[in-house]
């Protein structure tokens, strides 16, 4: 019996620790900031919009979703090896559903909600923006700052990035992060809005994580 519960124990420790490691930090969320200044000495950089890319995950109960989303344009410039300001459009049309083949009714009915009013509304709100504010170095990481408006609300997040520098070409990857989309007022079965859900609530938290590839101009 001893046994038994220790390796119950053993195991219990085991899922937990791993559900901690597993979850993305969540973004740091702050009111909406100024814009950062462009400077004389910096460098322009265009995105290539086809080279970047935006993967989503979002959370239930019995599970989780996974998907895209693409950039429509963005612009940064950059002074040494630091971003120093820019702005970037989020084609919120292109939201696509990775985890369901195209073929399978589920594909496009989820496909269908997440465009709806529920939740991201792209027909009223056909793109997203980010606006950067700063860029800092954090216990050795790089963070981005900016504000981030979705529907809308505007919002200032933090993420940690790496910048890689390719010749004439600069390529800017984030840690995978989770925003809380209460934040931006998307209800649909979040436990912020509703008490009432019982297990048929969706998570809050939706993981981002961003590649952004742009060209010298």
């Amino acid at each position: 019996m001893k046994n038994r519960f220790l390796t119950i124990l053993t195991l219990a420790l085991v899922v937990t620790f791993a559900s901690c490691k597993d979850k993305a930090q969540e973004a740091e969320t702050t009111e909406a900031a100024e814009a950062a200044e462009v400077t004389e000495v910096s460098t322009k950089y265009l995105v290539d919009t086809d080279a970047s890319t935006i993967m989503w995950k979002g959370f239930k109960p019995t599970g989780s979703h996974t998907g895209t989303i693409q950039l429509e344009s963005g612009v940064f410039t950059m002074n040494g090896e630091a971003i120093e300001s820019g702005s970037f459009l989020v084609d919120m049309t292109s939201l696509y559903v990775t985890d369901i083949p195209e073929e399978e009714e589920g594909h496009g009915k989820l496909t269908g909600h997440l465009k709806s009013p529920d939740f991201f509304d792209v027909e009223t709100f056909p793109a997203s923006a980010f606006e950067v504010t700063g860029f800092t170095s954090e216990n050795g990481k790089m963070m981005l700052s900016g504000n981030l408006k979705m529907k809308d609300v505007e919002n200032n997040i933090s993420i940690p990035v790496t910048i890689t520098e390719n010749n004439d070409s600069v390529t800017i990857t984030s840690e995978t992060f989770t925003v809380d989309r209460s934040k931006w007022n998307i209800k649909y079965g979040s436990k912020s809005f509703f008490d009432d859900l019982g297990d048929k609530f969706i998570n809050d938290d939706m993981e981002l994580q961003i590649t952004i590839t742009a060209n010298k101009a």
